[in-house]
């Protein structure tokens, strides 16, 4: 099944904060990620249980807002820039908690989001986002992280190709094209 991801706004007249648009790329960015944590385990590759799904799903999230902040370098300036990403961030912390609270049960899920975040920020400030998207550097730290979650096991040992060469490639183009939706 195709995602269709809606990404312009229902009345264009109205200025949009730059809170507003964070909490719309947070919601973007969780289809996605679900998305393409569905897109894996369609592909064969096999989830120990909900919460390593929910890992993976986080891995991605943190992959967008890094996105998110290199789409928005020349876009914004610093301090919106900040606004953005901050808005964007805590606006996922929210869907984290929601979401791996239903799923799992009661518990602080968002802290350990946030601390992930920060670990992968500093990961991938060295990574570039050139004119045509992420560099492969910046692809593989993705795979990379999500095949440490999964394993090395027969049936999950090719995750990192799949994640670099195709579901990467399409959670960015179709994070990058909302990302640019949201701000016409």
């Amino acid at each position: 099944m195709a995602l269709r991801i809606k990404s312009h706004w229902w009345n264009d007249e109205h200025q949009r904060s730059l809170d507003e648009i964070g909490g719309a790329l947070a919601f973007i960015a969780w289809r996605i990620a679900v998305d393409k944590a569905i897109s894996l385990h369609c592909e064969r590759f096999v989830y120990r249980d909900d919460a390593q799904r929910l890992e993976v799903i986080q891995e991605y999230l943190v992959f967008m807002i890094q996105i998110a902040d290199r789409l928005s370098h020349g876009l914004l300036d610093d301090a919106q820039r900040r606004e953005l990403i901050t808005a964007f961030a805590k606006k996922l912390i929210e869907h984290v908690q929601d979401n791996s609270q239903d799923l799992l049960g009661p518990g602080d899920y968002g802290s350990p989001f946030l601390s992930r975040l920060n670990a992968r920020s500093e990961e991938y400030a060295e990574f570039q986002l050139d004119d045509e998207g992420p560099t492969y550097p910046f692809l593989r730290h993705l795979g990379f992280e999500i095949q440490q979650l999964m394993g090395r096991e027969e049936e999950n040992r090719w995750i990192i190709d799949q994640v670099m060469d195709k579901d990467g490639w399409d959670a960015y183009k179709r994070f990058a094209k909302a990302f640019h939706d949201l701000f016409e």
